[in-house]
């Protein structure tokens, strides 16, 4: 029986699992707990193996702003922990709003960049519990978007798919869903891979 919380486990068999190219990115979208960020870590220690002079950085865009979250970030990094190939190549660093900086500084042809996530970066911009304007989101989406084509090593974001369900009855909800999908698009358009998780099940749905 397979270990789903331990990615060195876990073996991926469908088209869409061929490891990542030097310079390629690819976008892993799904609902909560399809195994988005699994996946990743898997994509992660099959770059590690490729080379012993990979090495893995992982951007975490979550802020632990209640005790519920604080949680979930700690499942990750025990999740992490768990596999002692993975967690001794990777370095972590918290980067809620600034992404497109980051990419620039980490990425390299022998660095894997991994962002975590997508939908809680989104989130620390339109809905800040810190002194983070709106108004700046737009210019932060587009440097993001040209760090990701100028990344001279391969970059993993994991994104949530969240616009196929009710619509939310609030209008700063819905300005969120419509907000997430327009950057999942335009993300998905500057990766070379996407990928959609379901089930822990990956779908290839640009290759």
């Amino acid at each position: 029986m397979t270990n789903a919380r331990n990615p060195s486990s876990v073996t991926l068999t469908s088209p869409a699992s061929n490891g990542l190219a030097p310079d390629h990115c690819e976008l892993i979208l799904g609902g909560q707990k399809s195994g988005k960020s699994r996946r990743a870590e898997q994509l992660a220690l099959q770059w590690l193996q490729l080379d012993a002079t990979h090495r893995v950085v992982l951007l975490a865009t979550a802020l632990a702003g209640d005790a519920e979250m604080a949680q979930r970030i700690a499942r990750h990094q025990q999740d992490r922990q768990d596999c002692p190939e993975l967690a001794a190549r990777l370095l972590t660093h918290e980067v809620p709003h600034h992404l497109a900086q980051a990419i620039a500084q980490h990425s390299q042809p022998q660095v894997l960049v991994v962002v975590d996530c997508l939908t809680l970066w989104l989130t620390n911009w339109l809905m800040p519990a810190d002194p983070h304007p709106p108004d700046q989101y737009p210019a932060a989406q587009a440097e993001l978007l040209s760090a990701l084509v100028q990344a001279s090593g391969p970059v993993v974001l994991v994104s949530n798919e969240i616009g196929s369900g009710v619509v939310p009855m609030g209008e700063q909800v819905r300005h969120f869903v419509d907000a997430l999908g327009v950057l999942n698009q335009k993300v998905a358009a500057v990766c070379q891979r996407v990928t959609f998780m379901a089930a822990g099940l990956p779908m290839a749905l640009k290759a």
